[in-house]
C-alpha cells in the first residue's frame, strides 16, 4: 500500500478548505511533525503519532480530552486538538497510522537550553502552574500510556537484559558508561521517596517542551502532551531540573563541560513557588531525589538502547545514543554530588 502524505492526511480535518504549505519539523525523538502554513503564516502543526513507541493512541488522546480543557487560564496559554470530519481527535489512515492536528502557538520560542535565569524562572512558573490547573482530576482516571515510564526497577531490568545481549563490541565501547549506571543505580535504589501525593505529569520536561513569548518571555505552556499520565512531582520538577542546570546538548562530548548551577536551580524553584503550587513536605523531600533520578534514567535509556543498537531513539550518528548516555549520567553524577545543596536550596525557597 502507498504511503498516506501530510497533504492527505491534513485533508480529513475540519478546518478550512484551502492549500496549506507543509514543512517537516526536525526536532523530537519519537513522533513525525509538521508545521503547516497558510501562505508564509504557520497555522498548524501535524503529527503522525509513532506506533512503535505509543501502543495505544486512542487512549493516548482520551487522556488528552480530559486534561486539555484545564490548561488555560491567566498565564497559561491553551493547546487543542482539532477534530476530523468523523469526529475523532485523530485520524487513522488506510495503513493503520494515527495522525492528528493542533493549534499552532503564535509568537513561541523554545530553547534546547539555556543560561538566562528568566527563562528558568518562567519554566518554573509555567510548570508549577501546569500541575495546579490539573490537580483537581482525579490521577487514577488518567491512564498510564507508556507502563512504568520512570519506573526505575523496569530501567534496571530493561538494562541488565540489554547487557546480557549486547555484542561485546558494543559493551566493550560503553565499558564506563556501565560501571558509573550500576554505581548509581545503587545509590538510586537504597533512597525509598514516601508521601508522595499522585498527581497528573507531564513526564518530559526538559527545556525545549516549554514554549516562550518571543515579544516578553514570559513562559506560555508545555507542548509534546503526548506522555501526560499520572506520576509524581519529583519526576517533572527532576527532568526540568536537569537540562536547566546543565546547558549543553544531551550528546554533548567534552564532559568537562558539564555543569550543575545551583543558582539556576534556585531560580527555577522560585518560579515554582510564583505559580502558588502548594507541594507536600514529602514532595519538598523528594527534589534532591528527582534531580538525580530523572537524568539517570534518561541516560541509562539512552545506553540501553545503544545496546540493543538503536531501536528506541531516532539517531543522526551511530554513536549518539552512547554519547547521550555519557552526558546524562555525568549530570547525575553531579546531582548525586549536590544533593546537600540542592535540599538546602529547597528549604530555603520553601
Amino acid at each position: 500500500m502507498g504511503g498516506i502524505t501530510p497533504e492527505m492526511a491534513l485533508d480529513h480535518f475540519v478546518i478550512e478548505r484551502k492549500t496549506y504549505g507543509v514543512k517537516p519539523l526536525s526536532t523530537g525523538y519519537i513522533n513525525d511533525t509538521y508545521t503547516i502554513f497558510d501562505g508564509n503564516i504557520p497555522v498548524f502543526l501535524l503529527q503522525r503519532v509513532n506506533q512503535k513507541v505509543f501502543h495505544d493512541i486512542p487512549g493516548l488522546m482520551e487522556n488528552l480530552e480530559a486534561v486539555l480543557p484545564a490548561l488555560k487560564g491567566r498565564g497559561y496559554h491553551p493547546v487543542s486538538f482539532y477534530y476530523t470530519k468523523a469526529r475523532h481527535p485523530y485520524y487513522r489512515d488506510k495503513n493503520g497510522q494515527y495522525w492528528r492536528l493542533m493549534s499552532f502557538v503564535s509568537n513561541g520560542v523554545s530553547f534546547d537550553f539555556t543560561t538566562d535565569p528568566d527563562i528558568a524562572f518562567e519554566a518554573g512558573r509555567i510548570l508549577g502552574t501546569f500541575h495546579r490547573l490539573t490537580e483537581k482530576i482525579a490521577a487514577e482516571s488518567i491512564k498510564e500510556i507508556l507502563e512504568g515510564f520512570h519506573d526505575l526497577s523496569k530501567r534496571e531490568g530493561e538494562f541488565k537484559t540489554a547487557l546480557e545481549n549486547a555484542s561485546e563490541e558494543r559493551k566493550q565501547k560503553a565499558r564506563e558508561e556501565i560501571t558509573l549506571a550500576n554505581v548509581l543505580l545503587g545509590e538510586l535504589k537504597e533512597d525509598k521517596t514516601t508521601d508522595l501525593p499522585l498527581r497528573i505529569c507531564h513526564n518530559d520536561t526538559k527545556l525545549n517542551n516549554f514554549l516562550f513569548s518571543s515579544e516578553t518571555g514570559k513562559g506560555l505552556c508545555l507542548v509534546d502532551l503526548d506522555t501526560i499520565m499520572p506520576g509524581y512531582l519529583h519526576y517533572d520538577l527532576g527532568d526540568a531540573i536537569r537540562t536547566l542546570a546543565n546547558p549543553h546538548p544531551e550528546d554533548e562530548r567534552d564532559l568537562e563541560k558539564i555543569t550543575f548551577d545551583l543558582d539556576m536551580i534556585k531560580t527555577f524553584l522560585r518560579g515554582i513557588r510564583e505559580s502558588r503550587l502548594e507541594l507536600s513536605e514529602g514532595e519538598k523531600r523528594s527534589i534532591p531525589y528527582g534531580a538525580i533520578l530523572m537524568p539517570f534514567l534518561h541516560g541509562i535509556r539512552a545506553l540501553t538502547d545503544y545496546l540493543q543498537y538503536d531501536r528506541y531513539y531516532k539517531v543522526t550518528y551511530p554513536e549518539e545514543n552512547l554519547n547521550r548516555s555519557k552526558s546524562l549520567l555525568a549530570v547525575a553524577r553531579k546531582a548525586l554530588e549536590n544533593r546537600s545543596a540542592v535540599d538546602a536550596i529547597v528549604k530555603e525557597v520553601f
